[in-house]
């Protein structure tokens, strides 16, 4: 897909600890009735809408991080209770602009995805030089660490930038370590970012385990 056809304008659920990037997949359980009017309108235009971290929990319509990903829904099902199961695919990540005023119950924003064309380029994404082994040993030590069973198997088919995004989507970090990997834009830089955020994670399990 070229730049040129991302729309300026998009609706945006925002949604808490729930981050995705390009190329990866976010399954969705949709059941609000702004979230449901959002699906719906949607899927009658391009399927096409991005997701965005709250700042904070509390209000009925929170500000909201700056940096995001535009994603289109690939899988639709509704339940027999009025659901949807969506999931999304990953395209671009964006910057937002400012907010829409609108009609619906949902919300929209005007965009920007200047930043991250470089999230359309598959193959630049493959060539990049590092060492991705060290990386692998220090995620296998944290997902045993946290007891999470993980096929490590399958993570290690997974490119850097594969590998990075989908470590970042499962794990348990906090909403601040989520978003900074979000906005890390080149992946040599993403992937060092990940490494540190599970190094601080394991200093800090191990002076819990030490102080219970």
């Amino acid at each position: 897909m070229k730049k040129n056809n991302f729309p300026s304008k998009i609706a945006v659920f925002p949604l808490s600890n729930a981050i995705f990037f390009p190329r990866t997949i976010l399954p969705l359980n949709i059941f609000e009735d702004r979230y449901i009017q959002l699906v719906n309108d949607c899927m009658k235009e391009n399927r096409m809408f991005g997701m965005v971290q709250p700042r904070n929990k509390k209000d009925t319509t929170p500000e909201v991080y700056k940096i995001g990903c535009l994603g289109r829904i690939t899988s639709f099902n509704e339940t027999t209770d009025k659901r949807f199961i969506i999931s999304l695919s990953g395209i671009i990540r964006f910057r937002i602009k400012k907010e829409l005023e609108e009609v619906k119950l949902y919300r929209n924003f005007e965009v920007d995805y200047s930043e991250f064309l470089d999230d359309l380029d598959e193959k630049k994404n493959q060539d990049i030089n590092y060492n991705k082994k060290n990386l692998m040993n220090t995620i296998k030590n944290y997902f045993q660490k946290i007891g999470y069973p993980i096929d490590y198997k399958e993570l290690e088919k997974l490119n850097l930038d594969l590998l990075v995004s989908t470590v970042a989507m499962i794990s348990p970090f906090s909403v601040e370590e989520k978003q900074k990997l979000v906005e890390t834009v080149k992946i040599e830089d993403k992937a060092k970012t990940l490494s540190e955020i599970i190094n601080f994670n394991l200093l800090d399990f191990q002076e819990n385990k030490t102080v219970q």
